[in-house]
């Protein structure tokens, strides 16, 4: 994550709600885009600067701390 630029990991968003996390990532950092997803989603594998999964319940809340890839 370090080749990365800008911020690439979000711990003080644990436990927030997803939709406003995903905000809160794509402001702090122009160059990713959050994707907001219910824990467990298949999703693809592959690392990309400009993603970060945001992980949420059932209730929207964050389950992990958002990261870059």
């Amino acid at each position: 994550m370090a080749d990365c630029p800008g911020k690439n990991f979000w711990p003080e968003l644990l436990g927030a709600n997803g939709d406003a996390a995903a905000a809160v990532i794509e402001r702090q950092n122009p160059n990713v885009n959050a994707v907001v997803s219910t824990n467990p989603t298949p999703t693809t594998r592959d690392f990309r600067c400009d993603r970060v999964w945001v992980w949420v319940n059932a209730n929207g809340v964050v389950l992990r701390a958002p990261r870059a890839g």
